[in-house]
């Protein structure tokens, strides 16, 4: 069984930073695309940042360059540095990604985790 779970949230103040990890794990061929994602209470959810198993990456307009994604493809692990947090950015965060197994080749999603960014 594949699993995607994500970790690393929390509360933080304006100003601060956070990095989240994605965790890909179970009986995982290979791990391409990697995504996070972000929903805010009441708004539709939002790309936030992908990545490439090749290290290709693309990012929200929104980011602003404050945010950077990467991973470790031995690790089946990609992270989301996140700088200059402010209150707008407080979301629940996503990861998901395309995952290759012995019994499918599709998306995965994790479970989400809270990034609350208050004073």
């Amino acid at each position: 069984q594949v699993q995607v779970a994500e970790s690393g949230g929390g509360l933080v103040q304006p100003g601060g930073s956070l990095r989240l990890s994605c965790l890909a794990s179970g009986n995982i061929t290979a791990v391409y695309d990697m995504e996070w994602y972000r929903q805010a209470p009441g708004k539709q959810r939002r790309r936030v940042a992908a990545i490439t198993r090749e290290n290709g990456v693309v990012y929200g307009d929104f980011v602003k360059g404050r945010f950077t994604i990467s991973r470790d493809n031995a690790k089946n692990t990609a992270y989301l540095h996140m700088n200059s947090l402010q209150p707008e950015d407080t979301a629940v965060y996503y990861c998901t990604a395309d995952i290759r197994s012995e019994s499918s080749w599709r998306a995965h999603w994790g479970q989400g985790i809270q990034v609350t960014v208050s004073s």
